[in-house]
């Protein structure tokens, strides 16, 4: 019985205890704040309760007076407090406080130094200019340091010392215009920074050098254009990078290959407009490639992204520009899964894109401009097992015979297995205006089945083919033009031609220096009929002007009995020679070249040629096969002329001397055989002539009425 007393007097002491702690805590906690115990993770990421104090916006304008003594968490958040007296008692067990949103302007005001157990300190959104030296250097244990959204311009070289323990700085949003290694001599064991969005006017080499240990880093929004080759030596354990949201106009592939371990990269909006062979190869621990939102981005070219062994997701989307990915864009990659492609301009992706990924598993090409022809007919040729995100949303806009339907819904043996050359509409403007001394690319890029060939043609009608190189000009195998130190001769209408055995495609792009062309020379159009035959004209011309349009047309009107016939053909602009077909014997034509200028003017000339009859044909024909047979005889009796020749020398010179002396007769009575009979020409060579631009037509004006 006195045990089951003592129990209960035991258990009642326990209640009144508690119920008088209670009561001291609820007497301490300050007024209109929130006391009580709170799920919290450190740093390190332990899952703690804590007993927390939370006064955020409360409008408070100073520090509280009178805190729980076993406060671990203090919230201050969105506030008026502008300094922290140093009078203020911390309770010793402080390890996380927020002081984000308040109106703090100087970090030696907050008094920190008293609280050497603090793990985490926020101070975003306050007024802080500067960082001095050694102004945190009493929070040895500190892991975790906010003061990112502040107004700081200057950090001393020291002012981290102390903060040997420090795991995460975030500085971004600031007005750092600046990165000195040397603030990160004192935080060798710092493993995130973010110090993006920063007016930084460039990265030095070896700037991050002694983060030995970083694994993540954030460099968004801070203008970059370039950054050095050796700017990410020494950081071996980095895992995560972000440039998003910089300047760049080229991978930096160089510096990226400098991090070994790298794993997450981030070149989101950059306007990079070309993804060139190997801005990403070699690196062999990346996961994750995000190309995302880049406004500029053209193609992808070959062997852009190779040789990445551990590559798991590529994100390519949302760029307005990127029209073209080249077949073997993608190279040694065997652990891709994900290709993300929705979103862009493309209008087409090779199968040996596909073909090329052994362990893709999903694709998106959603939401792009998909021409439903040769290039495309593999999606739905069921020989892949990859899942389509989205395919409710894949929509060809050409040919107009299946535009709006849904790519997968149309068999794969209504689209053609070859297929005319498409350059891309958002490949480069239609007019574009250089300052003197500038430089160009003009990015063409075009999808077809066979693969088309690319070439450009000057405003001087000077053929440019892949890999020339001039002091002017060059041209990549992809089909970029580049045109250095730009000047007024270089103005004019530039012309890319893609052509495979099907057809061929152009784009014009016309290019002013300074705001203006140069003058029209007002030169002259020669046209020259070159060969006439029953049923075709060989038709060449010569134009001294400089600017022409880039379209060559060919049409033929055939008029008889009311009626008349016509046929077009579309050549690329290079081509000075055209034969004329499938034209009527003894039949008058009015053949035409007429060549607009960019100054709406039309340059013209017509001549009239009437075709062979059928009879003189054949007298041709006739007259050929005589040359030809007299051609053979004589050829004939020139074999055995020197036949006999060398029986004579033989009977009468001993076999020595007789062999030396045909040796040396033969050399002195040599002769070329282009000397006794010319050599027979090709008209097509003329074809190869400086380019102009055209519209060739022919008419016929009128049928003799004596033909047989």
């Amino acid at each position: 019985m006195k045990d089951m007393q003592l129990k209960i007097n035991f258990l009642l002491g326990l209640v009144i205890t508690a119920l008088v702690q209670a009561v001291e805590k609820k007497a301490d906690c300050p007024e209109s704040c929130i006391c009580e115990i709170r799920p919290w993770f450190t740093p390190k990421s332990v899952y703690m309760e804590a007993p927390t104090v939370d006064c955020n916006d409360l409008g408070l304008f100073n520090f509280p007076a009178r805190l729980p003594a076993d406060t671990q968490v203090l919230l201050l958040q969105t506030n008026n407090i502008a300094k922290i007296e140093h009078s203020v008692d911390f309770p010793v067990n402080l390890t996380g406080l927020d002081l984000s949103q308040n109106n703090l302007s100087s970090v030696t005001s907050i008094n920190l130094r008293k609280i050497p157990q603090l793990l985490s300190v926020y101070l975003e959104e306050n007024k802080l200019t500067e960082l001095p030296e050694e102004c945190l250097s009493g929070l040895h244990n500190l892991q975790e340091l906010y003061i990112n959204h502040n107004l700081l311009s200057v950090i001393a070289p020291g002012a981290f010392i102390g903060l040997n323990n420090l795991l995460r700085l975030h500085l971004n949003s600031n007005g750092l215009q600046m990165i000195n290694r040397k603030w990160f001599e004192a935080t060798p064991n710092l493993e995130i920074l973010m110090i993006g969005e920063n007016p930084i006017i460039r990265i030095e080499d070896m700037n991050f050098m002694p983060l030995i240990n970083l694994r993540s880093l954030v460099l968004a929004g801070i203008n970059l254009t370039e950054i050095p080759d050796n700017a990410l030596v020494g950081l071996d354990n980095l895992e995560s990078i972000s440039f998003y949201d910089n300047r760049f106009v080229r991978v930096p592939h160089i510096a990226l290959q400098k991090a070994t371990n790298l794993k997450f990269l981030d070149l989101n909006k950059n306007p990079i407009n070309r993804i060139r062979r190997g801005d990403f190869s070699n690196m062999l621990h990346l996961k994750e490639l995000g190309i995302n939102n880049m406004p500029e981005l053209i193609s992808i070219d070959s062997l852009a992204v190779d040789n990445l062994p551990d590559l798991r997701k590529i994100e390519a989307t949302n760029n307005p520009r990127l029209s073209y990915i080249h077949p073997n864009a993608f190279y040694r990659l065997p652990k891709l899964e994900s290709l993300m492609l929705n979103s862009n301009a493309l209008s087409a992706l090779y199968r040996s894109t596909i073909e090329s990924l052994p362990n893709l598993k999903e694709v998106s090409i959603h939401s792009n401009p998909i021409r439903c022809d040769c290039v495309i007919r593999w999606i739905n040729m069921n020989k892949t097992n990859i899942r389509f995100m989205e395919p409710e949303s894949l929509f060809c806009v050409d040919p107009p015979e299946f535009q709006g339907q849904n790519v997968r819904q149309i068999h794969f043996r209504e689209m053609m297995e070859i297929c005319l050359p498409l350059i891309a509409p958002e490949s480069f403007p239609s007019t574009l205006d250089l300052k003197t001394g500038s430089h160009i690319s003009l990015h063409c890029r075009a999808t077809a089945e066979p693969e088309p060939e690319i070439y450009w043609i000057t405003p001087s009608g000077h053929k440019l083919l892949p890999n020339t190189i001039s002091n002017k000009y060059y041209i990549h195998s992809e089909g970029t033009l580049d045109i250095r130190d730009v000047t007024q001769k270089e103005s004019g209408l530039y012309t890319c031609i893609a052509t495979n055995l099907v057809g061929a495609d152009l784009k014009s792009i016309m290019i002013k220096v300074d705001g203006s062309f140069p003058q029209d020379s007002n030169g002259s159009l020669n046209i020259k009929i070159k060969d006439i035959k029953s049923n075709s004209v060989l038709v060449s011309w010569k134009a001294s002007s400089k600017i022409l349009k880039s379209s060559v047309r060919w049409t033929a009107f055939l008029k008889a009995e009311n009626s008349q016939a016509a046929q077009s053909a579309r050549i690329p602009s290079d081509i000075k020679v055209y034969n004329l077909t499938h034209l009527n014997p003894s039949t008058e034509y009015k053949i035409c070249i007429d060549i607009p200028t960019i100054y709406s003017q039309n340059k013209k000339q017509c001549v009239n040629v009437t075709t062979k009859g059928l009879d003189l044909a054949m007298k041709g024909y006739e007259k050929n096969n005589i040359i030809g047979f007299l051609a053979c005889l004589g050829a004939l009796l020139g074999i055995i002329s020197v036949i006999y020749l060398y029986s004579s020398i033989s009977r009468e010179m001993n076999y020595d001397v007789g062999h030396s002396y045909l040796k040396n007769h033969v050399k002195k009575q040599s002769f070329s055989l282009n000397e006794l009979y010319p050599p027979l020409i090709s008209l097509w060579d003329m074809g190869k002539e400086k380019s102009t631009a055209m519209e060739v037509k022919a008419t016929v004006i009128g049928v003799p009425t004596n033909m047989s």
